[in-house]
């Protein structure tokens, strides 16, 4: 089982402004293949990312420390309204997806992810998280620094 902190703190929310149409910012956000160029902190790879995309499907992603040491994590989609909003639930897994047991701590951890159009060629993507583990924060910044240069980069082979 993966060791998971149990002093979790409450609603987490990071909002992001892309210099990109909101369709590409979904598109990096739900393709699996696109999700395994960013997904995990600074220094972290994802060799791995299946997703399900529709409500009550799921999603299973690894990400891979420097050291070798693989992380795996997953969700259930509850909420998606195309292109707005996607709501899941987080829970952590083995390789093949089965969900770890909960200790006595753990919480139900919900994410919401927003995308709004502000025109111009801009989107604000907004992601909040219920419950988080101290320091959280800083990774899920790098890992929006990763999206950011994805996107950056996909924008450019896209014609306007």
């Amino acid at each position: 089982m993966t060791e998971r902190t149990t002093n979790l703190l409450e609603n987490l929310e990071i909002t992001r402004v892309f210099d990109a149409r909101r369709e590409l910012v979904w598109k990096a956000w739900t393709d699996p293949e696109l999700v395994m160029q960013w997904w995990g902190p600074t220094g972290f790879t994802s060799p791995a990312c299946k997703i399900d995309f529709r409500v009550g499907g799921q999603y299973l992603c690894c990400m891979r420390a420097p050291d070798g040491q693989e992380y795996w994590s997953g969700g259930e989609y509850r909420e998606i309204i195309d292109q707005q909003k996607i709501v899941s639930v987080l829970f952590y897994a083995d390789k093949n997806g089965k969900i770890e047991p909960a200790d006595s701590n753990d919480v139900e951890v919900c994410d919401v992810v927003t995308f709004d159009d502000l025109g111009h060629g801009q989107t604000r993507l907004t992601f909040k998280r219920s419950h988080w583990d101290l320091g959280e924060d800083a990774g899920m910044n790098q890992i929006l620094d990763k999206l950011a240069a994805l996107v950056s980069h996909l924008r450019g082979m896209t014609p306007a």
